[in-house]
């Protein structure tokens, strides 16, 4: 029987690899040697360590990539603590014996009174069911600890054997340590955060020569790089603001810039982070047939230096900002174990304060907000190579927190966010059942304030819903009150990835979706509607026709491989207020307040390059959720 979940490939490429331990040992000798040839990432990485002010040192080894992520305790909230992981690269693919690294604190450039040791993690795999690529990665991590709350510190990381960074900094959590204080309690400073999902990279890596050993020799001499389309974000020429005469050629990377500038404290990066998976199916790796840039039937495209390029092209942010990550089904990678996510706990630093056994969810609190990483693979009806993985513990522990968040703490504000989408309307994949049967229960019972999403490639938000259904209508610039409206869904899966369209409206010009009688119905807009935009059909329309559809838990197997996967289910909406068709992110600003006073989380949607505005971005929708600070649990009755 072939396997069907991530785990069941991951203990069939084990089992493989014990059985040829010889192959084995060869597959990473050459990994750790790079075939003897210089790696072109190396002249990648020493670019981007050379523009942040690097200074090399005597082993030919660069750091790139550096990014930060908080550090929260069992409880969410920040310790005094700043975690970093950063890439180490050098021109022979392996690193000096003994080589040692630590991570220099201070007050202000050149003035670092403190050290921290790092740990150099090597990251290895090799998918042996086909004989697949072969990884070969290094990284450095320290936990920068003993900060000061609120205070900007500087950082750098240093080598034994004289390589060093350039200086970068970054703001610590401000913990309970209070910016100013009212008669009742200390009151968060306002802050703004960011984010997106969806982003991939604007260029294809150029690999070392072992990871092409099953390509062919043409490429193979001297590694090589994939055409356009495989591992990075090839835009089609009718694209409006990507393709030929579009005023942003490399959207994913001009977002990380104009994320810059609204000086936001962390980012949210809701699943599908760099696409070194772009099949997204979590199968086993085969790019026997790349160059046609496709996967053999049962099978996925891979490559693990897909990450290296989004590494370096997150820097210039996220070396000053934390970024916070949760993974969609393009990051499932079995070649790396731990449900497809072992990759990930050396590239990056997640939390690790959720379930047991599930890495890409934890919590965090920030001010007056309450932050819920979802892992949505878990709970996906569509894609189902890791769906059930945390034997509902996760889901579990989802009601526990919110349950606790809503019993009286400093929380105010929850947004949660997580990949697949509970509401959504595109033409490729829309709504998840099992994501919105898992979490929309919760959500309302326990009134959380803002889902964010990603998965479809477009901006689209909601009107507030509550136990499936929506509320009332909340155009651009309204007002809403989550604990009596219900839950704002905004899909933010425009952050750089080839945009999706939106499904078209069943009518005389659209096919009409099964069962569904289109006589005498008038079509409800299915395009895009935002701030200067607008559709000529009535928006109010309610018809009931089926203009969207929703993955259900049935199961069917596509082809030979086995895979299981959902089925689509046409449903009738009427959520969708906002949708936009091509590149944007969220900007939320945050008015923390005392007890008994208004609250405010201010959602802007900057769309990078609007086609014709000739400016870098443009505020295309704004909502303000409101609440009374302190306020606690409200009913959870339905």
């Amino acid at each position: 029987m072939s396997p069907e979940t991530i785990d069941e490939y991951t203990a069939l490429n084990d089992r493989i690899l014990a059985r040829h331990r010889v192959s084995r040992r060869a597959a990473l000798r050459a990994a750790l040697t790079g075939g003897g040839l210089a790696y072109a990432q190396y002249r990648l990485a020493g670019a981007a360590f050379a523009a942040g002010g690097g200074t090399a040192g005597r082993a030919g080894v660069v750091v790139s990539g550096r990014h930060l992520s908080f550090v929260p305790g069992a409880d969410g909230v920040p310790r005094r603590a700043m975690a970093v992981t950063a890439q180490l690269v050098s021109s022979t693919g392996s690193l000096p014996t003994g080589l040692r690294a630590v991570v220099e604190v201070g007050a202000a450039p050149g003035d670092y009174g403190a050290s921290f040791p790092a740990e150099i993690r090597h990251l290895t795999g090799s998918d042996a069911i086909i004989g697949g690529p072969v990884c070969s990665q290094f990284y450095v991590k320290a936990v920068m600890d003993r900060l000061t709350p609120g205070a900007v510190h500087h950082y750098r990381i240093r080598l034994s054997d004289g390589t060093v960074t350039g200086d970068a900094h970054f703001t610590a959590a401000p913990g309970s340590a209070p910016r100013r204080s009212t008669g009742y309690r200390a009151v968060a400073a306002p802050f703004t955060f960011t984010a997106f999902a969806d982003v991939g990279t604007h260029t294809a890596p150029t690999d070392p020569r072992h990871s092409w050993h099953q390509q062919p020799a043409v490429v193979r001499r001297a590694g090589g790089t994939w055409p356009a389309a495989v591992f990075d974000n090839s835009y089609p020429s009718t694209d409006p603001v990507a393709g030929a005469g579009g005023a942003d050629p490399w959207p994913a990377v001009t977002q990380v810039g104009l994320m810059r500038t609204q000086k936001p404290v962390f980012a949210l990066l809701a699943g599908d982070i760099c696409y070194a998976n772009p099949s997204g199916h979590g199968l086993p790796a085969d790019d026997s047939m790349a160059m046609s840039r496709t996967a053999p039937p049962g099978k996925n495209l891979f490559n693990p230096y897909v990450w290296d390029v989004f590494l370096n092209q997150i820097e210039p942010l996220a070396a000053y900002v934390p970024w916070m990550f949760t993974t969609g089904n393009h990051d499932l990678e079995p070649i790396h174990g731990d449900h497809g996510y072992g990759g990930h706990l050396a590239r990056l630093d997640l939390p690790g304060n959720g379930p047991q056994g599930c890495p890409s969810a934890y919590r965090f609190v920030y001010g007056n907000v309450g932050f819920l990483a979802i892992d949505a693979n878990d709970l996906s009806a569509e894609l189902q190579t890791n769906t059930g993985y945390s034997g509902g513990r996760q889901v579990r522990w989802v009601e526990a927190v919110l349950r606790e968040w809503r019993s009286g703490t400093t929380v105010d504000f929850i947004v949660a966010f997580f990949h697949q989408c509970a509401y959504a309307t595109s033409d490729k994949h829309a709504s998840d059942g099992g994501v919105r049967d898992a979490l929309d229960p919760l959500f309302s019972k326990y009134r959380v304030d803002l889902a964010i999403q990603g998965h479809n490639h477009q901006l689209e938000r909601t009107d507030p819903i509550r136990y499936g259904r929506r509320t009332r209508s909340a155009p651009d610039g309204a007002t809403i009150h989550p604990a009596d409206d219900g839950v704002t869904y905004i899909c933010a899966g425009s952050g750089g990835r080839p945009r999706y369209p939106f499904r078209p409206a069943p009518g005389p010009e659209a096919p009409t979706p099964p069962g569904v009688t289109p006589s005498g119905a008038r079509i409800l807009p299915e395009g895009e509607r935002y701030r200067g935009y607008r559709p000529k059909a009535p928006e109010n329309n309610t018809e009931s026709v089926a203009n969207s559809y929703v993955w259900s838990g049935a199961t069917t197997v596509i082809g030979k491989s086995g895979q299981k996967a959902g089925v689509r289910v046409p449903e009738a909406i009427d959520w969708s207020q906002v949708r936009y068709d091509a590149y944007a992110f969220l900007a939320v600003d945050v008015i923390p307040a005392a007890p008994g006073e208004t609250t405010t989380l201010t959602v802007r949607t900057l769309a990078d390059a609007l086609p014709g505005t000739k400016q870098p971005y443009t505020e295309i929708d704004r909502i303000t959720l409101t609440r009374i600070a302190g306020r606690g649990m409200v009913t959870v009755a339905p």
